[in-house]
Order: structure tokens, then C-alpha cells, then sequence
């Protein structure tokens, strides 16, 4: 990566829409990133409806006379692949790192990232998504989301070895990489990780999970934004499904499988009480599952565990099997082919 005694310099990229609650603490792991080469921040700004761009300016004029300074890029549209491309523009640093608003680093971090890349060749490097709850509720869902019952065999959730992944949560991108396939594909409002990593390997290049990178993420903070999420999640998995043919496997059929079932057992109960077998089977299996994720955890978290975890699996199943073929269609249609190195 870098035959001098030197570390890379590095950009963190940040795309933010109302993280007024977080945004600071993400933006103080970053610089606070035992880490000796250059560092800079570029938050791009979507249209928040809260504090967030005021937070950001602070951040702005506080770093002004440091070594490791905050600027900012305005993102108009809010969605996160324009942000994460515009924040890349604005950026200079050989090594590129992703974080979110909502995301906290661990300290070593970076140099870990800039060591992988450097040991492993890969073209982007992440780590393990590692959900952590204030409220009762949001360690309800952290609890739901490292769960094998919550999200199936994902290493980014519940970890693994190390080696080469179809994708990984965020990314530490070698610029080159990044500038030769264009950046972010901005059709994909979600799922443009996916999107982004599986131009990254069809043009040859790696992309390297290791559980010694770690993110702790802050979970949505109420059912309604949790199940938007979610919604969003299978949503957009259909459109990959239909942008990639032969991606999907047994845990994204899952939620929409439960859901269908579920919903069918409910319809025939009026003709044969065998009809309840499939949704009283599902809530034995979450309530079953809800305790060993629950572990160590205060009993109000506890008990709504089996909560989070119905409206996570029933959210992202009713997004996949109601994803419109439209979006899918008007996604194919912004194609971007894998470009390899000349």
C-alpha cells in the first residue's frame, strides 16, 4: 500500500441526514483514530430537518486550526450514494473510509483497515456491524440484529474469518478502485454497498472482511423507523435480486417466506384451525430465539426483544414481495459496467 515508513493519509467520508443525535460522538472517534498518517473528514449534507447542520459547522470551526480537519459538502437530494459521492469528490486521500452518522469507529481502526489492505491487496476492506443500544429498545434491536434468528449467517453481524466477501458493511476503499469504477451507482437508494463491491470483484479486485475492524452502530430508535428500515432493506434486496440473477440465497427468502406463510395461515383459521400452525410455530421460534440474544441484558430489553425481531423478519418480507419490477427495471437501466485496470 505504502513502501515508506509514512501510513497513507486518509479521508473519512460521512453522508448525515437528521443525526443530530449522534454526530458528534461519530465524528470525535474519527479524529480521536490512533492513527499517524493525515486524516481528514468530509460530511456530505443531506436537507435535515433537525440540528445536524449546525452540529457540522461547529465541527467545522473547532477543527479549523488542527491537523485532522472537518469540512463539508452540500448533498441536496439527502439519498446516500450522492452523498457518499460527493463527499468522495471533495476528498484527496489515497485511502478512503465510509462511515455513517449513526456509526462509531473503534480506535484502531483505520490502521487496521490500512494494514488489511495493505497485507491482503484488496480493493476495499470492513469488519463486523457491531450493533449497541442506549435506550431499552434500541438494546432490544442490537441484541435482534447480531442474532443468528435475526439476520441469518451475515459475518458483518455476528462475525466470522476472515477472507474475501461479496460485500462488507461500509468499506475502506483504495481510491484507484473507487475512481476506476466511478463511484457509487446513486439509482441504488439502498444496497449500493452491494452494488458498488460487485462491480469492485467482476473487475478482478478483492473485497476482504475481518472481524478485527469493528463498528459499533447505533440501532433505529423506535418500532416505526426500525420496520421503515427494514422495509427498505428487502425492498431494495429484490432490486439486487433482479440486477444480479443467482444473488439471492435461503436467508433473504426467509422473511418473505415467513410473512406469506403467516399471512395464508391466518386466511384459512376461518376453515380449519390448522390454519393458526405456521403463525403460532413463527412466534414459538422468536420467543424461543428472543432468549438466548437477550442474555446480560435488563429485562425491560428482554421483553422486546421477540418485537424487534417480528418486525425486522415481517418489514423486510412485505418490502421484497411488494418491490416494484419498475424500480428494478429503472436500476438495470443505470447499469454501470465493471471497469478493470489498463
Amino acid at each position: 500500500m505504502n513502501d515508506s515508513a509514512t501510513p497513507p493519509a486518509v479521508s473519512v467520508i460521512m453522508p448525515v441526514l437528521n443525526e443530530e443525535r449522534h454526530l458528534r460522538e461519530a465524528v470525535r472517534h474519527i479524529l480521536e483514530q490512533d492513527y499517524a498518517g493525515d486524516l481528514e473528514v468530509v460530511i456530505a449534507l443531506g436537507p435535515s430537518a433537525d440540528r445536524t447542520d449546525a452540529i457540522a459547522a461547529e465541527l467545522v470551526r473547532e477543527s479549523a486550526d488542527g491537523r485532522r480537519r472537518v469540512q463539508t459538502v452540500p448533498n441536496p437530494t439527502g439519498r446516500t450514494p450522492a452523498g457518499l459521492n460527493a463527499a468522495i469528490d471533495a476528498s484527496s486521500h489515497p485511502v478512503v473510509v465510509r462511515v455513517d452518522g449513526h456509526g462509531m469507529l473503534s480506535p484502531g481502526y483505520i490502521s487496521t483497515a490500512v494494514r488489511l489492505l495493505a497485507e491482503t491487496g484488496a480493493q476495499n476492506v470492513g469488519g463486523i456491524m457491531h450493533a449497541e443500544g442506549e435506550t431499552s429498545w434500541e438494546q432490544a434491536v442490537a441484541a435482534a440484529m447480531t442474532a443468528r434468528i435475526g439476520v441469518g449467517n451475515a459475518a458483518f453481524h455476528t462475525g466470522g474469518e476472515a477472507g474475501p466477501a461479496d460485500t462488507v458493511y461500509l468499506g475502506v476503499f483504495r481510491r484507484e478502485a473507487l475512481e476506476r469504477q466511478g463511484g457509487y451507482n446513486e439509482e441504488f437508494i439502498r444496497a449500493q454497498d452491494w452494488e458498488l463491491n460487485f462491480r469492485i470483484r467482476s473487475a478482478g479486485g478483492a473485497v476482504w472482511f475481518s472481524p478485527e475492524l469493528k463498528v459499533s452502530y447505533r440501532p433505529r430508535p423506535n418500532l416505526r423507523a426500525l420496520a421503515k428500515q427494514y422495509k427498505d432493506y428487502g425492498r431494495w434486496r429484490r432490486v439486487v435480486a433482479r440486477y444480479h440473477k443467482g444473488s439471492i440465497n435461503p436467508r433473504y427468502l426467509a422473511p418473505p417466506a415467513a410473512l406469506a406463510g403467516i399471512v395464508a395461515g391466518v386466511l384459512v383459521t376461518p376453515l380449519t384451525p390448522l390454519g393458526l400452525a405456521v403463525p403460532l410455530a413463527y412466534a414459538v421460534g422468536i420467543a424461543a430465539g428472543s432468549v438466548p440474544a437477550g442474555r446480560g441484558l435488563p429485562v425491560r430489553a428482554r421483553l422486546q426483544i421477540p418485537v424487534a425481531l417480528a418486525t425486522m423478519h415481517m418489514s423486510w418480507g412485505w418490502g421484497f414481495l411488494t418491490s416494484p419490477r419498475a424500480l428494478a427495471q429503472k436500476v438495470i437501466a443505470s447499469r454501470r459496467p465493471a471497469v478493470t485496470a489498463g
